[in-house]
Parts: C-alpha cells; sequence; structure tokens
C-alpha cells in the first residue's frame, strides 16, 4: 500500500489576500492559527482533502503526503535527488511535518502519521479538491522517483497530447492524481476542484481578480476543464464530469 495525499497547501507572499480569494471564490471556510502564519482550510465539500494556506516568498501549491517515518522518507529522496526544504519540525500537541523538493524542484510536504483520525472535510457541496497534477518537463523520469519514493503506481495514458501518468496511490483515503508535462512548459503542482457549473466559477474566479489560462478542454469525453490563475500567480484546476 502506497502513502496517501491528505492535505494541500498554497503558499504565496500574500496570504490574506488568497484565503480571502478562496473563501470568496469557493466558500471554503478559513481558520487563522492563533499565532499566525498559516491558515487551515475545511472545504465543506463533503469529498478529497483539505488544506492550507502559508506566507512565502513565491507563489506555489503542494500536496502533503502522511507517513509514519518522515526522516526515513526524507533520507530515501535525497538519495534519489530530491533536496530538504524543511526538516522534520514538530509543533508539541497539533503536528510533526516536513517537506522536500523533487530532483525538479516541485516541493512535497510530508505529515507524520500518529495513528489518530485527522479532521475530515465537513459536508457540505463547495466545490472539492479532488485531483492533483504535478508538472515536470521530463515526467517519465519522475514516474520511478515517485513509485520508489511513496510506492504509488504511475500507469501512462494513451492518447493525451502531453505525456501523461496517472498515479494510484494505493491508498483508502487521500486523493489520486497526475504527473506529467506542464503546457506551459513549468514544473509546478496543480490542485483540481470539481464545481457543478464551469462557466460560472470561471467567471467568478476572473472577476475576482485571476486570470482563465485555457479554454475550456474535454478529455475523453468525461472531464472538460480549465485553469486559471489567482491573483498571487498560483494556478488551480475547476472541472466538471459527465456521468
Amino acid at each position: 500500500m502506497g502513502y496517501p495525499v491528505v492535505h494541500f497547501e498554497m503558499y504565496g507572499p500574500d496570504d490574506e489576500l488568497i484565503a480571502k480569494y478562496y473563501l470568496e471564490l469557493f466558500g471554503w471556510h478559513m481558520q487563522a492559527m492563533p499565532d499566525g502564519g498559516y491558515t487551515t482550510i475545511d472545504t465543506h465539500g463533503g469529498a478529497g482533502i483539505n488544506g492550507g494556506i502559508s506566507k512565502w516568498e513565491r507563489p506555489y501549491s503542494s500536496i502533503v503526503v502522511e507517513t509514519d517515518d518522515i526522516q526515513g522518507v526524507l533520507d530515501r529522496a535525497g538519495a534519489l535527488g530530491a533536496t530538504t526544504t524543511a526538516p522534520v519540525t514538530e509543533i508539541p500537541g497539533i503536528v510533526t511535518y516536513a517537506q522536500f523538493a523533487d530532483p525538479e524542484g516541485n516541493r512535497i510536504g510530508l505529515v507524520n502519521s500518529d495513528g489518530g483520525d485527522a479532521p475530515g472535510v465537513s459536508p457540505g457541496d463547495n466545490p472539492p479538491v479532488t485531483w492533483f497534477e504535478i508538472y515536470e518537463t521530463e515526467p517519465k523520469k519522475l514516474w520511478g522517483f515517485y513509485e520508489e519514493l511513496f510506492g504509488w503506481s504511475v500507469e501512462e495514458q494513451a492518447g493525451n497530447a502531453l505525456v501523461y501518468g496517472e498515479v494510484d496511490t494505493g491508498a483508502e483515503r487521500g486523493i489520486s492524481g497526475g504527473i506529467t508535462q506542464n503546457p506551459m512548459k513549468e514544473a509546478g503542482i496543480a490542485l483540481w476542484a470539481e464545481v457543478d457549473d464551469l462557466d460560472a466559477y470561471v467567471d467568478r474566479a476572473v472577476e475576482l481578480g485571476g486570470t482563465e489560462l485555457l479554454p475550456p478542454t474535454t478529455v475523453n469525453d468525461v472531464i472538460t476543464f480549465v485553469p486559471f490563475m489567482d491573483p498571487q500567480g498560483t494556478v488551480t484546476i475547476v472541472y466538471t464530469q459527465q456521468g
């Protein structure tokens, strides 16, 4: 069984701006931590995973993977070409975490599994985060990295204009995703939020200061998606699916 993706994070220089943006766009519930510097997100989407927002000098999104051996994972990641960006850090009574950058610079969080159940996504009909994509300039080289590090299964999907590896984490909870090429030729991580009215959410994203990056695109006659850039420069994808 592979390690599950249990949390997402958004980083940027204006964390208050981005919290307000996604509150107004998706209705996600925000809770600032008492000591500042971090805001937790409960999407109230009834599915998917919850997340957080933190202040950082440049904007990016990250996924957080749960493990019972954070230091061991960091060591293996380093041996495979990754770089530790945040060492194992414990906030007593709350969380133990770390972070690394994969060989192309994408930052992946790690959180300790202590045998307890973390608070899940609350019931509701807000857009849930149900998929992730890790973008690499040469994705096939990174498939093996994540397979070996996390025990994920990556299967190439035929018929795509770009090289696409679909990720099955093998875990019973959390979300799965893909490792692929970015049409904009940059590394990065995008979070996918499922919506019931694609046009309405894209219009609202732009109205609030975001930028539509591509027109609606349909894949396999099932999924239609639109990537947009929020006001701080983080790319998020909204999508609908048939059936």
